[in-house]
């Protein structure tokens, strides 16, 4: 019988332990943390000449992958690892992560979680929904500050400048399951305080035409599309990809497609073809 209890309890344990806000939530453990230490060998053996090669070669490896929205859904907050089904910010967090993962010569998937989690959470630590960053804005500003990522929007020709005031989560709440409590919602709205009259660098969508514009974007640059909406900076996300001519286009994970892929028309085409974006902004990865 004391064998049999000490069982129950290390099940126990092991079921507490999965529940906790530290462990981390998987599509499928055994699927996905194989598919990560694959990539990233694969990643680490490659030659890259930039951190931006290295992303867009991981970013390749998601083409196909199904879309689905509201994959970080769920109570308490814990890292979320879905490789089977991504949206356009799941995709390029996780293309991001790998990246900055084989960049330092690692080939662990628990590595590549703590990466992911610097990457996603203000600070790079998990405390709940509201240290998740949800405004674009608000990943950029913290992600840049601890040097993880650099804005090179305003090193691209042409570029330009645009005031918002972010606050589109607390005018939406109930959009938003999570800000039924309280103590979150009164976090949200302390983020936003933060971004009232933000002002941002973009390039618009009518100049993403000009051969500079193209020149000066790199393959494996993420780009953030901006929307006209007032209260909201950025609705979508993907990573730039040229062809052999040096014309970008957008590897995403399409809502309206269903799954990660390439755009079948440049960039500029297919920004010129949203009348909901006004431009985008340009991000890479440091190291």
């Amino acid at each position: 019988m004391k064998g049999a209890t000490l069982i129950i309890s290390l099940i126990t344990a092991v079921a507490a332990y999965a529940a906790t806000p530290s462990a981390p939530r998987f599509g499928n453990e055994a699927a996905d943390t194989t598919a990560i230490s694959r990539i990233l060998v694969e990643a680490v053996e490659s030659d890259f000449r930039s951190p931006q090669e290295r992303t867009a070669f991981i970013a390749r490896h998601f083409e196909g992958v199904p879309y689905q929205a509201h994959t970080l859904e769920g109570t308490p907050e814990r890292l979320t690892v879905r490789l089977d089904s991504l949206d356009c910010t799941t995709f390029v967090e996780t293309a991001l992560a790998l990246s900055y993962t084989a960049g330092e010569r690692r080939t662990s998937w628990r590595d590549f979680l703590y990466n992911l989690e610097r990457l996603r959470y203000r600070g790079g630590k998990i405390d709940g929904y509201g240290s998740r960053l949800h405004y674009i804005c608000d990943w950029a500003v913290d992600n840049i500050h601890r040097g993880n990522l650099a804005d090179v929007t305003d090193r691209v020709p042409r570029c330009n400048y645009v005031v918002r005031s972010i606050d589109f989560m607390s005018h939406h709440r109930n959009a938003y399951p999570a800000l039924a409590d309280s103590a979150e919602f009164e976090r949200i709205k302390a983020v936003e305080s933060g971004y009232r009259s933000h002002r941002f660098p973009y390039i618009r969508t009518a100049d993403l035409r000009f051969k500079d514009v193209q020149d000066a974007l790199r393959t494996g640059d993420v780009v953030a599309l901006v929307t006209k909406m007032k209260d909201l900076d950025v609705t979508h996300m993907g990573i730039i990809v040229k062809n052999q001519d040096g014309v970008p286009y957008l590897l995403h994970a399409s809502s309206s497609h269903g799954r990660v892929e390439q755009t079948s028309v440049p960039l500029a085409e297919f920004m010129k073809r949203n009348a909901s974006l006004i431009g985008v902004r340009v991000f890479r990865l440091r190291e």
